[in-house]
């Protein structure tokens, strides 16, 4: 029944499930210009943004105006109002990671880069996501053609569904976006209270509010992340979590899991990921008063 057509959640699964072809269509011949490179977005493009280095959330980047070489906006249909701000403010290149280049963000960018083969129709954003972090790797000039089959493997692997109502995800390093994309996926997606921590932060005063009722994932890392990721789980499972340290390749297949977990958990909680609450009018009024 999971993979089932017609039933809520349709676009969701049909997008995570797209997500090994239409990683294979990225444009991987594009490179940004030498010298230093800022990125931005928000919600989901934030994330993906994170995971090209340097990145400020859209707002912070118009309270806070930053000098740079060129900007990288992140926007799934080029139309979000901040990162058209920010973009605006911005004196030198501006380049765009998008699915919709004829947008706001399109007519305003110095270049346009096509990250999605078509415009995902859930709104809990899967592949273009992926395809967002995949195309900024490859601007900076990293071989990405192996992303497609890292992807057909996550997508192998289901979390068991539980009846946690708390979730936790914490990761440092390169896995960090991640860990922030996994947790919005929770819960915009399955409506349920997750939270993101930064591993090393985790431990230090935040645990006072974690227990066996929280259901825990550490993104484990390599070297020094991997070294304190192991703690965090110790002291996690020390707490009576039930706890996972996931081992990490590459963003983009590392959110696959939790990917997954969003759309099984919707499944068995009876509620659409595709419409992100916005079906119910409280969640509309909520998301038009805060235009």
């Amino acid at each position: 029944m999971l993979d089932a057509p017609h039933v809520a959640g349709e676009e969701t699964r049909r997008a995570i499930f797209a997500q090994p072809e239409w990683l294979r269509a990225i444009p991987a011949d594009k490179r940004l210009p030498e010298g230093r490179v800022l990125h931005t977005g928000c919600g989901t493009s934030f994330h993906a943004a994170q995971t090209g280095g340097w990145a400020e959330q859209a707002l912070e980047l118009v309270l806070r105006p930053r000098e740079t070489d060129a900007l990288v906006v992140v926007s799934h249909e080029g139309d979000t109002q901040l990162s058209l701000e920010a973009a605006r403010a911005f004196a030198g290149p501006v380049w765009l990671v998008t699915g919709k280049p004829d947008s706001p963000l399109g007519e305003l960018a110095d270049e346009v880069v096509v990250a999605t083969p078509e415009v995902e129709k859930s709104w809990c954003h899967t592949a273009s996501y992926t395809c967002a972090v995949a195309t900024i790797a490859a601007l900076h000039g990293e071989e990405v053609s192996a992303l497609p089959g890292l992807v057909e493997r996550a997508l192998e692997h289901r979390e068991p569904v539980s009846s946690h109502e708390r979730f936790l995800v914490a990761g440092a390093g390169r896995d960090w976006p991640t860990a922030q994309e996994a947790v919005l996926k929770l819960r915009e997606g399955a409506y349920v209270a997750a939270e993101a921590h930064e591993t090393e932060q985790l431990l230090h005063g935040h645990l006072a509010a974690v227990d066996e009722l929280v259901r825990a994932f550490v993104l484990e890392g390599e070297g020094r992340a991997a070294e304190r990721a192991a703690g965090a789980a110790a002291a996690l499972r020390e707490l009576g979590c039930e706890t996972t340290l996931v081992p990490t390749v590459h963003p983009v297949a590392d959110i696959v899991r939790f990917q997954l977990l969003t759309l099984d958990l919707a499944e068995a909680r009876g509620v659409d990921p595709d419409k992100i609450h916005r079906d119910d009018p409280r969640w509309a009024r909520a998301a038009e008063v805060s235009k």
